[in-house]
């Protein structure tokens, strides 16, 4: 409904530019950028919690090498398959030129799973626009 308020929005004398036309916006500073998530289970099969620094250790070996540029992680909570867990996300932007990435992702993956007994580590992938 916002959207068919604004289209019929117009300021008086300046129709037509991105400033009074609502519809028409200005490109997004920054370029485009991958970003991919990875979720990762906070919890052993056993129920003995992996802890922060654990994943931080792991964030230090196998990770930061990957990407020296830079990544942000969060502690969460999560559920899955029926059962509630913390847990941890790892956001990751590179530029579209990192031919490696998807590798290096994978092997994040693989790496987390076999060291900490994990069934799955979820990845999501999307394309954010990115300015510094």
């Amino acid at each position: 409904m916002l959207t068919a308020l604004l289209v019929g929005f117009t300021t008086a004398g300046a129709a037509g530019t991105a400033a009074s036309d609502p519809t028409r916006t200005a490109a997004a500073p920054g370029e485009s950028y991958k970003r991919t998530e990875l979720y990762f289970g906070g919890s052993r099969p056993d129920g003995s919690v992996i802890t922060p620094a654990e994943f931080e250790l792991f964030l230090d070996k196998e990770v930061t090498p990957a990407f020296p540029d830079g990544l942000t992680w969060l502690e969460a909570h999560g559920q899955w398959m029926g059962g509630k867990e913390d847990s941890y996300v790892l956001i990751i932007l590179y530029p579209f030129r990192d031919h490696s990435a998807n590798r290096e992702l994978e092997e994040i993956r693989t790496d987390y799973k076999a060291q900490f007994h994990q069934e799955s580590v979820l990845r999501a992938d999307s394309v954010e626009r990115v300015s510094f």
